[in-house]
């Protein structure tokens, strides 16, 4: 830095008026630095100081080191206030869909320099994948959140039947618990995870004959438009056309899914804490939830 000024200003008195130091520390730190170098970079006169021809070869390799170094500080000032970096995303509930597309457009639109990947997992693999820190944050319903999760809510989305394109209950504009109670529900399941059963199970009864699959949504919706049986679905997800099938709102009280987001705040960066920020904050002024 004192070398660029002086080599500039080709004085040392200018130099430090344009760093806005004294004369005599610019005249130290030059010499200081030659002495490093075993290398005169300046002849000094009365007329003021010019580059030596090994100042000339120096000052090339000096800029290039100055504009690293201004790099480097600008590529932690921008990381540390969290206007670049990566927020890596895990959803429970794919195809995204209102009111999440349009929170995620926004977020984008205000944050292009920070990556978002999205991840699709069901609970216990989010779980893992926080513990083990691969992902930042997930979207995930709060039946399927383990105690002490560090939370906030985001939105709700209604819940609508899906059924095949002949079904009786087709022919409705809207069905109730009651008159799904007698049908067959075809839900996610795991060995470990059976909490789209234990979801279904608060609305309908446990009663109901369900069949579990360890399968994607799409994979179940396929089944349902077979005939095999019927399902749940999100109002996004109601939002993507799949061949065979008709939705149909469940017109009862208790039929909304909440979403939460969570994280982990002892391993939040700054772009993650401004994707918390945004996100909690957007949710509660747009009344979400």
């Amino acid at each position: 830095m004192y070398l660029e000024a002086s080599a500039t200003a080709g004085n040392f008195t200018r130099a430090a008026k344009s760093l806005g130091i004294n004369t005599s520390t610019v005249s130290r730190r030059v010499g200081r630095f030659e002495d490093e170098v075993g290398l005169a970079l300046f002849e000094r006169g009365h007329a003021g100081v010019h580059l030596t021809s090994g100042g000339k070869a120096v000052l090339p390799h000096i800029r290039r080191a100055l504009a690293e170094l201004g790099a480097i500080r600008q590529a932690g000032a921008q990381n540390g206030n969290g206007v670049v970096g990566e927020v890596r995303l895990a959803v429970r509930m794919p195809p995204v869909g209102e009111p999440l597309r349009s929170l995620l457009a926004d977020w984008h639109r205000q944050h292009r320099d920070v990556t978002l990947t999205i991840f699709e997992m069901n609970e216990l693999e989010i779980q893992t994948a926080i513990g083990e820190r691969r992902i930042d944050v997930a979207l995930m319903t709060r039946h399927t959140l383990w105690p002490d999760a560090v939370t906030a809510p985001v939105y709700r989305e209604r819940v609508l039947a899906a059924l095949p394109r002949g079904h009786p209950l087709a022919r409705r504009r809207t069905v109730n618990w009651d008159c799904l109670r007698r049908e067959t529900f075809l839900v996610q399941g795991w060995d470990n995870s059976q909490s789209a059963r234990e979801f279904y199970a608060s609305f309908i009864g446990c009663g109901v004959r369900f069949q579990s699959h360890a399968a994607s949504k799409q994979s179940v919706l396929a089944l349902v438009a077979a005939g095999v049986g019927i399902t749940l679905v999100t109002k996004s997800q109601s939002e993507v056309t799949f061949p065979g099938i008709i939705y149909r709102p469940v017109c009862e009280d208790d039929a909304w899914v909440e979403v939460e987001l969570l994280w982990f705040p002892s391993a939040e960066d700054p772009a993650v804490g401004r994707f918390v920020a945004f996100m909690r904050d957007e949710a509660r002024s747009r009344e979400l939830f």
